[in-house]
């Protein structure tokens, strides 16, 4: 669910004004009576839109006196005055001496962080050095030609101390022909050979099992991947498209 999306549901929210929907209160019982009615107002206006698909899990002060970041059930950042009659699908910059502060790509960042490490490494493929100074967790497409490149690097990112961790994104979901692939892939007895296989060109014995390349994808949706490879830095920020070893190593290690 991207921003346009929101976008669109913000402005229908004028033309289906007086329409509204039992609101869902979500993790706020011990929030403030402002907090609940701020929830309930913006989950009542959206809910009518978005037939209930839309809600407010999470209400947080910005450094903005009366304004406040609302962590959206799609993943998105809305803002909000302590009312929430008031509603702003964009971004919020703090200047400072030393130039502008994005704070909500901050807290998007947080939120990153956060769902990668909710992913039990066992459903990840990864190529690690003994001890690892860095990791990099990588949505990749086993036909996608810059993922492959990135795949041939991994020897040399190793090498330097960082550790690859890959989650599937078949960039066509379901219908596209890398799925099956994947899917081969991450049901193999031995998933690093399998995925060097596939991201050679070479075929791969169909396998089918309970597997997680769908809900990778679907977290990938929620991050905002739109095209592999995807790297996800150790503080949450993404970093779209390939890096050579020498640019990541110095993102990462400062090198």
């Amino acid at each position: 669910m991207g921003k346009a999306q929101i976008s669109v549901w913000i402005t229908r929210l004028v033309i289906a004004a007086g329409l509204s929907l039992p609101s869902v209160v979500m993790h706020a019982a011990e929030a403030p009576e402002w907090e609940q009615t701020l929830r309930n107002t913006v989950n009542n206006s959206l809910g009518a839109v978005t037939q209930g698909q839309l809600q407010v899990q999470e209400v947080r002060e910005t450094p903005m006196p009366g304004l406040y970041e609302l962590i959206m059930s799609s993943g998105e950042i809305l803002l909000s005055d302590r009312s929430g009659q008031f509603l702003i699908s964009g971004e919020l910059y703090m200047t400072q001496p030393q130039g502008l502060t994005n704070l909500t790509a901050q807290t998007r960042q947080l939120q990153v962080k956060g769902w990668i490490a909710d992913i039990p490494e066992d459903q990840m493929i990864i190529f690690s050095p003994q001890n690892p100074v860095a990791t990099i967790t990588v949505f990749t497409d086993v036909d996608c030609t810059y993922c492959r490149r990135l795949h041939h690097d991994v020897e040399a990112i190793n090498a330097r101390g960082i550790a690859v961790r890959y989650m599937a994104y078949p960039r066509g979901g379901a219908e596209s022909t890398a799925y099956p692939k994947m899917v081969s892939v991450w049901c193999a007895p031995d998933r690093q050979l399998a995925i060097t296989q596939a991201k050679n060109g070479q075929n791969l014995p169909e396998r089918d099992c309970q597997n997680t390349v769908m809900d990778h994808h679907s977290l990938g949706n929620r991050i905002g991947i739109t095209g592999t490879p995807a790297i996800i830095l150790p503080d949450g920020t993404l970093v779209p498209g390939y890096m050579e070893v020498e640019r990541l190593s110095a993102l990462l290690l400062g090198q």
